[in-house]
């Protein structure tokens, strides 16, 4: 199997981390009650974890489509080659490191990681041009 396709994989079990991590601080929140209720009306705020839990979920999810087309499409296609694997690494491992950066509320480092993130789509975007 092509590394990029394991990387894909691993990729996926961080999307479910996003979202465990934000469900169970959630629950610690709201109360058991909470999670496993109807959730009928409002829900108070999440505190400043869940929050931060919770758009660091939403811009994973924003960059998730673009990497797994991303790797599909270079596998697909056949442009699969060590620059592609290594592309593929750094945006998973950049994905890894900002979660718990978003989670403490650490500036610009943060940012950084993400803009490592984004370079690794741009390197699997390159062969497919």
């Amino acid at each position: 199997m092509r590394p990029e396709l394991t990387w894909l994989a691993w990729s996926i079990v961080l999307g479910l981390v996003h979202v465990a991590a934000t469900v169970a601080v959630k629950t610690h929140e709201r109360g058991l009650g909470w999670n496993v209720g109807a959730r009928d009306g409002t829900p108070p705020p999440p505190g400043r974890l869940a929050a931060r839990l919770e758009r660091a979920q939403a811009n994973f999810l924003e960059t998730f489509p673009f990497f797994a087309a991303l790797v599909l499409a270079v596998v697909a296609a056949d442009r699969a080659d060590h620059t592609t694997a290594l592309a593929a690494q750094v945006y998973v491992w950049a994905r890894v490191a900002y979660l718990p950066l978003y989670a403490a509320g650490v500036p610009y480092l943060r940012t950084l990681v993400f803009g490592v993130s984004v370079w690794g789509l741009l390197q699997l975007l390159y062969p497919l041009l």
